[in-house]
C-alpha cells in the first residue's frame, strides 16, 4: 500500500520506517526542511537503537521517502497516519494545534479516497474533531474514513516493540476500514483488537496511567522499606511472582519521565475533570512521582548537611537509557535544585548531553567520560541506568573520588557489591551501605 506519515518524531518516524520494512511504500512528511534533508541522507533526528539502519535500508530499496510538500506527499496515499506532537499545555490539557493543522492540510491536498489514521495520543473525541475538520475543508469530492490506532512504543526499544508488540488496537466503526488496516498490519503478526474510536483513544491513556501508577506505587513502597528496614528488591520480586501483579514496572527509582507518562497522566486528569470526575488516584500518582524525583537531593542534604560549594557528579541525564530524550527527565529537577543550593554540578551522559544543555542550568559542566565526571567529586548521583554506567566498577569510585559517596537513583549495584568495594552507598528502598570509619 501507499502510506503517508505526517510527523517524524519518535512515533511518526518509527511508524513510517517499520511500515516500509514490511513492504509498504511510505512517504514521511515534515515541515522542517533541514530535518527532511538529513533523513534523506540516512541521518535520524532521534537516537533510537536500530532505527537509522532500517531508514537507510528502506530508503535505498525505494520504499521510504521524505517530503516537505503535502501536495506531493499525499497525492498517492491509500492511508495517511497523523503522528504529530500533542504537547502538554500549562493547564495539563493536550495541545491539539498540530493535529488540527494536519487535518486541514490533509483536506486541502488529498486527491483520492483515503483512510486517515490518528497515531498521535489524543483526548477522547479528537478523532471526531479530525473527521469534522477534514469534511469541512475538503477540496476534492473524495471519501475519507477516520480511525484511531494508538501507539504503545517504549523509547529506547521502539523498533523492537513495533515488531514484537502485545497488541495492535484499531478504533473504527467502519468494517471496510478495519479490514484494510488489518491487512496493512498483518505482516507484523501481532494480535489485532478492533473497537470503537473513543474506546481506542481511552485505551492509550488508561494503559499509560496504569503503568505510571505501578511505578509510583512501588516507589512509595520503597520509601516505607527504607524506614522499616526491608529491601525493595526482595519485595518487588516477591510481588512480581504473583501473575495477577506481574514483575514489569515494579523497579523502584527516582520516578518516571519522558514524553508520555507525565503528559498523558496530566491529560487524563483533565479529561476526567471535563466530565466532572475527580481522578484522585491519578492525582496522587503524579504527586508521588514529583516528590520522588527530588529524593536523591534530600538524601545528599541529610548526609552532607548542605551542598554549597560541593562538587556533585550526575551520571546519566536522559529520562531512561537508550534514548536522548530529556523531556521531563528527573535530572532536570535534580540539577535545578542542586544549582539553587549553589552546588558545583558535573554531568555525564553517553548520548543526551547535547540535548541536556538546552534544559539544565547553564552552570552545569559536561564531561565526555564517567571517569572525568567522577574524578575529584564530593558525591555522585546515578540518574539513568545506562549499560556503561551500571557496568562501571565500584572500585573506580574509590580511586577517583575524594571520598567515595554514591547516591544511586536506579539501584544499579547490589548492596554486597557496594560493601565489598568499600564505598558509601545510598540507593532507593534499601539499607545504606556505610563503611566503618565513614563520617556521617
Amino acid at each position: 500500500m501507499n502510506i503517508t506519515v505526517i510527523g517524524t518524531g519518535y512515533v511518526g518516524l518509527v511508524t513510517g520506517v517499520s511500515l516500509s520494512e514490511i513492504g509498504h511504500h511510505v512517504t514521511c512528511i515534515d515541515i522542517d526542511a533541514h530535518k527532511i534533508d538529513e533523513m534523506r541522507k540516512g541521518i535520524s533526528p532521534i537516537f533510537e537503537p536500530g532505527l537509522e539502519e532500517l531508514m537507510r535500508k528502506n530508503t535505498a530499496d525505494g520504499r521510504l521517502n521524505f517530503e516537505t510538500s503535502y501536495e506531493n506527499g499525499l497525492a498517492q496515499a491509500d492511508i495517511i497516519f497523523i503522528a504529530v506532537g500533542t504537547p502538554q499545555k500549562s493547564d495539563g490539557h493536550a495541545n491539539l494545534e498540530h493535529i488540527t493543522d494536519a487535518a486541514k492540510r490533509i483536506a486541502r491536498h488529498v486527491k483520492r479516497d483515503t483512510i486517515v489514521v490518528t497515531k498521535s495520543t489524543v483526548p477522547v473525541g479528537t478523532n471526531d474533531l479530525i473527521d469534522g475538520l477534514i469534511t469541512e475543508h475538503l477540496a476534492e469530492p473524495v471519501s475519507i474514513s477516520v480511525a484511531s490506532n494508538p501507539e504503545f512504543l517504549r523509547e529506547g526499544s521502539a523498533i523492537y516493540d513495533t515488531f514484537h508488540g502485545d497488541r495492535i488496537v484499531i478504533g473504527t466503526a467502519d468494517q471496510k476500514t478495519a479490514k484494510t488496516l488489518e491487512e496493512l498490519f498483518r505482516p507484523f503478526q501481532i494480535p489485532i483488537y478492533q473497537t470503537d474510536v473513543r474506546s481506542a483513544e481511552m485505551i492509550k491513556y488508561a494503559s499509560n496511567a496504569f503503568l505510571a501508577t505501578k511505578i509510583s506505587f512501588i516507589n512509595e513502597i520503597s520509601n516505607i522499606c527504607e524506614k522499616v528496614g526491608a529491601d525493595i528488591e526482595a519485595v518487588a520480586y516477591g510481588m512480581g511472582q504473583d501473575k495477577r501483579i506481574g514483575s514489569q514496572f515494579l523497579k523502584a527509582g527516582i520516578g518516571y519521565g519522558g514524553s508520555c507518562f507525565p503528559k498523558d497522566t496530566n491529560a487524563l486528569v483533565q479529561i476526567a475533570g471535563n466530565v466532572e470526575h475527580d481522578f484522585e488516584l491519578l492525582k496522587s500518582v503524579i504527586k508521588v512521582n514529583n516528590n520522588q524525583q527530588a529524593m536523591l537531593v534530600d538524601k545528599a542534604l541529610n548526609r552532607l548537611g548542605g551542598v554549597m560549594g560541593k562538587t556533585i557528579a550526575l551520571l546519566g541525564l536522559s529520562f531512561k537509557p537508550n534514548t536522548d530524550d530529556m523531556r521531563e527527565a528527573p535530572s532536570i529537577v535534580i540539577a535545578d535544585r542542586l544549582a539553587a543550593l549553589d552546588a558545583h554540578i558535573i554531568a555525564y551522559d553517553p548520548i543526551a548531553a547535547s540535548h541536556a544543555k538546552h534544559v539544565l542550568p547553564q552552570a552545569v559542566e559536561y564531561k565526555e567520560t564517567i571517569e572525568e565526571a567522577v574524578k575529584g567529586s564530593d558525591a555522585v548521583m546515578i540518574l539513568t541506568d545506562w549499560a556503561n554506567i551500571k557496568q562501571f566498577p565500584l572500585a573506580a569510585y574509590q580511586n577517583l573520588m575524594k571520598t567515595p559517596l554514591i547516591f544511586d537513583g536506579r539501584n544499579c549495584y547490589t548492596l554486597d557489591e557496594a560493601a565489598e568495594a568499600g564505598v558509601e552507598y545510598y540507593s532507593v528502598g534499601r539499607k545504606a551501605v556505610v563503611p566503618s570509619g565513614a563520617i556521617q
